[in-house]
């Protein structure tokens, strides 16, 4: 971050969206595109493409790690769960902050999640203007508040 005056030039950052619900997908993008800070948002649609994105696999053999990742939980193949145990147990990719974004409230899936070392577990708000409010607030949070490990 570099200060100038009293506003914060935050550099951009690399968010990766694992979720497999298109309009989901499309409210984040409209939510950081609204926002000051300009951001590389990718997504991907289940377990498997994520874990070959995070480790430059196959078609993804060039991208860009991200800074970020924002994670569901229900999602088809391999879901969310194992794929945050994967990433936490992964030397190269631990250290990569994971935001549960998720519709579940169910308390085994919040304990498992922090038992399996996510950052943060938030539930979608089914609420379309809170839903955007939500994904501003990770944003700022994670990206012009936290700093982050280098890549």
């Amino acid at each position: 971050m570099v200060a100038i005056g009293e506003y914060v030039q935050v550099q951009p950052a690399e968010i990766l969206v694992v979720e497999d619900n298109p309009g989901d997908v499309r409210l984040m993008r409209e939510a950081l595109r609204e926002s000051k800070i300009i951001n590389q948002l990718r997504a991907v649609s289940d377990g498997q493409e994520a874990l070959a994105f995070l480790r430059k696999q196959g078609r993804y053999a060039h991208v860009t790690r991200p800074d970020l990742i924002l994670l569901d939980l229900n999602l088809p193949g391999k879901d969310g769960r194992e794929v945050l145990s994967e990433i936490k147990a992964d030397p190269d990719l631990r250290r990569i902050p994971v935001v549960i974004v998720t519709s579940s409230k169910a308390e085994e899936d919040i304990l498992r999640s922090y038992d399996h070392h996510a950052n943060c577990y938030i539930t979608k708000p089914l609420d379309l203007e809170k839903f955007v409010e939500v994904v501003q607030a990770i944003q700022d949070f994670w990206i012009s508040i936290v700093k982050l490990p280098p890549k």
